[in-house]
């Protein structure tokens, strides 16, 4: 039996309701997926990217901090996009979130839904994707990425013809390491699918809805890309994308100005002899003092790094200020925070929001 013909231009949803737990402080008061990222809340790159491979409807399945959203975006108009938001009353994981917003979807039983993770800075090829879809005859397709130690993972193993064959968990020994491939977070499923999936429940697609669908025989997919691809869910790769993103190696039509060794945005201030580079991001109305040296760095809107202040690696919320001559290195300082001067901060350190360093409390000798 033929398919229906599918339509042109498929519909997406994107999951954005997660509590960006790992990415502390910085989530305290903003939802991961709204967190600037060069310039921009990173959102908004999924959303242009996904309208540049041709998508125009979009349904976003929200939950934490779920009121940030819609006074944002809107309706989505001014991407070239129509956005619909629904909120989830209680977590119900990605494959839950996914069958809660079915309900605004117009596609019909046999066209294809893009999914995306709201927290996946990708170079994916989206029409690629759709296109294998629809060519391979699929229930459900699979963007795979290839990871040098994918231990950290779920495992995808697929045959010749692409085909996944298993889903295996986290691998512990060398033996269980089957395939370098693992899940990237991006899907495309069937309408009809979509509406197997259990309602107003909790429900994981990697733990459950797929291994349930390969059990009972549905044809799922796998397509390798790997182009540029990173889960931006702890704060040193979300500082690391954002930087990839200003300085060209990940893809994005969202970017606010030309890729380089930095981006300033228009209401910042910095001195003239301040050192930027890369891929470092000075937000709106933050301020950049004399001598300052900061490289792959991001700081948000309002922050204030003094004179003389170095930051690489590191993440400044907003409003947040940096002492003059003060060492940040890997660090995370969340939203308000004051970090006095003559303090050094290194490897990972965070800062809670609103938190008050004094002068010189944190040092490391010169051996370390």
């Amino acid at each position: 039996m033929t398919k229906a013909p599918a339509t042109l231009s498929p519909e997406a949803i994107l999951l954005v309701g997660g509590k960006g737990t790992r990415l502390r402080p910085m989530t305290v008061h903003t939802p991961k997926p709204m967190v600037p990222a060069a310039g921009v809340p990173f959102l908004t790159h999924q959303l242009a990217r996904a309208r540049a491979a041709g998508v125009e409807h979009i349904v976003l399945a929200t939950s934490y901090l779920a009121e940030v959203f819609e006074p944002y975006f809107g309706d989505g108009s001014s991407l070239g996009l129509h956005l619909e938001y629904v909120t989830e009353e209680e977590p119900l994981g990605t494959g839950g979130a996914i069958r809660n917003v079915a309900s605004r979807l117009r596609s019909g039983p046999d066209d294809p839904v893009l999914i995306f993770n709201g927290d996946i800075l990708t170079g994916l090829d989206i029409r690629a994707l759709v296109d294998n879809h629809r060519t391979t005859g699929a229930d459900v397709s699979l963007h795979l990425t290839r990871v040098p130690d994918p231990r950290a993972y779920g495992l995808v193993p697929t045959d010749e013809q692409g085909r996944v064959t298993a889903f295996l968990e986290k691998p512990q020994t060398p033996e269980e390491i089957v395939t370098d491939q693992i899940n990237a977070g991006a899907y495309v499923f069937n309408r009809s699918v979509i509406d197997t999936i259990p309602a107003d429940r909790p429900v994981s697609v990697e733990r459950e809805t797929f291994p349930g669908l390969l059990a009972e025989g549905a044809h799922l997919q796998g397509m390798v890309d790997s182009t540029y691809w990173l889960d931006l869910g702890t704060p040193q790769a979300f500082v690391r994308g954002s930087a990839d993103l200003v300085l060209g190696r990940a893809p994005s039509p969202a970017v606010p100005g030309r890729c380089g060794d930095r981006l300033v945005l228009d209401s910042a201030s910095v001195a003239d002899d301040a050192k930027l580079t890369g891929g470092t991001v000075i937000g709106p109305q933050a301020r950049v003092g004399a001598g300052a040296r900061i490289d792959g760095s991001t700081v948000l809107e309002g922050a204030v790094v003094e004179e003389g202040a170095q930051v690489r690696d590191s993440l400044i919320g907003a409003r947040a200020r940096i002492g003059a001559r003060t060492v940040l290195q890997g660090a995370v300082v969340g939203d308000g925070a004051l970090v006095g001067p003559d303090n050094e901060l290194r490897d990972g350190v965070r800062v809670w929001c609103g938190a008050d360093i004094p002068a010189g409390a944190v040092r490391f000798s010169s051996d370390q």
